[in-house]
């Protein structure tokens, strides 16, 4: 193992993108016969799984930081990285070595070939991954996996896991629509299929979406505990199930975070703080918070301290995060619809008044115009760049939208480069807004924080 070297990661990164070339090609055959190769690692694992459109990464590492707070050891895997491979695969917060990485490359390729020889279909390279999660994890001895979904729920490779201790699905909304369904319906029948039988669901889903969700937790006799506003919107009418309320805490609202109290499962908390910004991640921390209760009802010893600490120091980069202070530089990876209307609401809370510079990139099979219909009418400027990526489409075209709503439109396809204009374009009390594709909003964190480490070592 300690052999590898940075080539060799190099090289084990190049055959793993390779892979790509396989496509997203859903059913579980494949990543189910390579794992049955590797002894079935996945079933030897405790087991959080989460899903849903929006909020699952953050909604997963609250969770993990909680029962690393209690003093488990846990494992997180999540997609897609920002600006490195290794940050998929976590242990109490810390990413694994390349070394390991290219480790468990190569001993997964005999299985691979071994597979295509006897007339299999090759893994997609988020089937490699996904197989790599679960043996990485195995080997280290993790006392939890807490396991975000890569693409709907159904058909995606982490449904392997076939007993998980609760199941999560945050919300849904429109999204993938190329391959989950045209409708809230179709999508939400594809996301409820990480339901498990006698499982308990966690959910902050609305409308449709839970009329779905509830059917299914009722065919598969599982608990479902719904994740509400404390304004009492009534979600749960006519739909049996407990309720975790959650409501914002009075003067608990900066640029540094924000405190909220949750009526959960067990007790109430009170003043709860998280350094994560905008109003979806209060419905995230109380669906995190209900998450920790099924596992101490399960047996799972987590000190109430536990919960406030580590929701205090939970970290979810790009996503509502301020990197810069002059001028006030905001990232955020709105790549869909309700990322968008989120993030104008956290505009309109954090920084009412402000205006905005803003710089925005998306994949050409998203909703693009119904995203700058909500972005655009709250900006001075607009910068359109090009996400690094091959779905990147006619990325010109979101120039032709925010022009609907704001005369001054700047069309930049380099990132660094459109980054460099927004700072010159914004004015001293003026907020730049980089958002859109994560692609495109981890190249243009890169060109941020290089400048707030070089202000840092010249003091």
């Amino acid at each position: 193992m300690f052999g590898v070297t940075a080539v060799q990661y190099d090289e084990a990164m190049t055959y793993l993108q390779n892979l790509t070339k396989f496509g997203i090609n859903f059913g579980l055959g494949r990543i189910k016969e390579l794992l049955r190769r590797l002894g079935d690692p996945q079933e030897k694992l405790k087991v959080v799984h989460i899903g849903g459109t929006n909020g699952k990464g953050s909604t997963t590492a609250m969770v993990a930081s909680v029962l690393t707070a209690a003093g488990y050891r846990t494992g997180t895997f999540t997609s897609p990285h920002l600006h490195s491979y290794t940050e998929r695969y976590q242990i109490d917060g810390e990413q694994i070595s390349r070394r390991r990485v290219a480790l468990l490359i190569d001993q997964l390729k005999p299985h691979l070939e071994a597979m295509v020889a006897q007339g299999f279909e090759h893994p997609t390279e988020f089937e490699v991954s996904t197989a790599m999660a679960f043996k990485y994890f195995y080997e280290e001895g993790v006392d939890f996996l807490i396991l975000e979904v890569g693409l709907g729920g159904a058909i995606d490779s982490t449904n392997v896991v076939e007993r998980p201790l609760v199941t999560v699905i945050t919300n849904v909304s429109m999204d993938h629509m190329d391959y989950l369904g045209r409708t809230i319906r179709e999508i939400a029948t594809v996301k409820a299929g990480i339901i498990k039988p006698g499982v308990p669901l966690v959910t902050a889903c609305r409308g449709e979406a839970l009329e779905v969700v509830a059917q299914f937790c009722r065919e598969k006799g599982s608990p479902m505990v719904l994740v509400e506003s404390g304004g009492g919107a009534g979600l749960n009418e006519g739909i049996s199930c407990r309720t975790v309320l959650w409501e914002a805490a009075a003067g608990g609202l900066d640029q540094g975070g924000q405190y909220l109290a949750v009526h959960g499962l067990r007790r109430t908390y009170r003043d709860l703080f998280i350094p994560l910004l905008g109003r979806h991640q209060l419905v995230n921390a109380a669906g995190a918070v209900a998450v920790v209760e099924l596992l101490m009802a399960q047996g799972f010893a987590v000190p109430e301290e536990a919960l406030y600490r580590g929701l205090a120091v939970v970290r979810w980069p790009a996503r509502l995060e301020v990197v810069l202070s002059r001028p006030l530089v905001l990232l955020d990876g709105a790549h869909n619809y309700d990322g968008a209307r989120s993030l104008a609401k956290a505009l309109d809370d954090y920084f009412p008044g402000k205006q905005v510079v803003l710089v925005i990139g998306m994949l050409g099979d998203k909703e693009r115009g119904r995203v700058v219909a909500e972005l655009a009418p709250r900006a001075r400027a607009v910068v359109v760049t090009r996400p690094n990526s091959p779905r990147a489409g006619d990325w010109q075209r979101l120039a032709e939208e925010a022009r609907k709503y704001v005369p001054e439109v700047y069309i930049i396809e380099s990132v660094p480069e459109a980054v460099e204009c927004a700072l010159s374009l914004a004015r001293a009390n003026e907020l730049v807004c980089i958002t859109g594709s994560l692609y495109m909003v981890a190249e243009a964190r890169e060109v941020l924080m290089a400048k707030v480490n070089m202000m840092a070592s010249t003091g």
